[in-house]
């Protein structure tokens, strides 16, 4: 009863809501196993998240029509946002990984540029 209880919280936390949702609209990683992506499995790993401060830790098992995969998260959430500095989706067939982490999360403003 604690596993599953345990299980679900990660799967509440912001950083499992957006990795996921990242996963899910990558193009690449759609290619790979199909879509709909839908999580599968157990989730492993930890959340702590004590207001506007955490980190999480994730393993998560992802599956499509065309295969399966496993999205790797480590985040950071600090002054109410979460930064992460891994968010990558390995394909099971291939073992290609994919990272998803391309851009920054949350978005930041371009740097001025220096003359």
């Amino acid at each position: 009863m604690v596993f599953f209880f345990a299980t679900g919280i990660m799967k509440q936390s912001d950083a499992y809501k957006i990795a996921l949702a990242r996963a899910q609209a990558n193009s690449a990683v759609i290619e790979a196993i199909g879509s709909p992506i839908a999580q599968t499995g157990i989730v492993s790993g930890n959340s702590n998240v004590n207001g506007p401060t955490g980190e999480a830790n994730l393993s998560v098992p992802l599956s499509g029509p065309k295969g399966k995969a496993t999205l790797y998260v480590e985040a950071k959430k600090s002054a109410d946002l979460w930064m992460f500095q891994t968010m990558v989706v390995k394909i099971e067939k291939t073992g290609e990984r994919i990272d998803l982490n391309t851009s920054p999360l949350p978005a930041r403003a371009a740097s001025p540029a220096h003359p």
